[in-house]
């Protein structure tokens, strides 16, 4: 009789990022050296895949911006760092791009068991294209899962560090497809005396009581 594997339930937003320390293709890393940066930690199924070819040229092309707001990208598959090698130079000759952040070797799947990576009824042998947002603290802020056959739309991660940043530093929300720079949302007032401020209050964009926007 088989035993079944015991699965770990996914960290959710507001939990500390599990910790861990791993061999990648940058040499031995603990998520905790990343602590006062912001971490881009993603999952693909496996090296030597389309999909997955693509996204890390992507975001191999995207680097730069994400270095701009302190975020560090942290890549991971249950390959081993042989494999990995491999591919990163497969992608430098086909691509003309070097991968300049590390990519987990995860074959014990340490990693993607804390994370929920491995969903069974999506495969019991590759992580889903799964990607969690750690904030400098070390505190999971948002996470996105993709199904094995789709590949991620990268702009819309970018844009979500933006929207977290923004957010953290300014103490707003942000409304639907915002994009850096936009108008964002005050939150609404909690008391009586807050919602005779907000009446008394000018704001370029007034919807009602519970919803105005200002520029930052």
């Amino acid at each position: 009789m088989t035993e079944a594997v015991a699965l770990k339930p996914i960290p959710r937003i507001g939990d500390p990022a599990p910790d861990f320390e791993v061999m990648t293709t940058h040499g031995m890393k603990k998520l905790s050296d990343y602590r006062g940066n912001w971490v881009i930690l993603f999952s693909h199924p496996a090296d030597f895949t389309p999909v997955c070819t693509t996204e890390m040229v992507g975001l191999a092309r995207m680097n730069e911006e994400f270095e701009k707001r302190g975020a560090k990208l942290l890549g991971l598959s249950i390959d081993s760092i042989h494999a990995h090698i491999a591919w990163v130079e497969n992608i430098r000759q086909n691509f003309n791009i070097e991968l300049p952040f590390p990519i987990i070797a995860d074959l014990d799947m340490q990693v993607a068991s804390l994370y929920g990576m491995v969903h069974p009824g999506a495969s019991s042998t590759a992580t889903v294209r799964a990607v969690f947002f750690i904030d400098p603290d070390g505190i999971i802020q948002a996470l996105i899962y993709y199904p094995l056959t789709n590949g991620r739309n990268l702009d819309e991660i970018l844009r979500l560090l933006d929207s977290l940043q923004t957010s953290r530093a300014n103490k707003v929300a942000t409304p639907a497809n915002w994009q850096k720079g936009e108008r964002v949302i005050e939150p609404p007032p909690k008391t009586v005396e807050e919602l005779q401020k907000r009446r008394e209050t000018d704001y370029p964009e007034k919807v009602d009581f519970y919803l105005v926007k200002k520029d930052l």
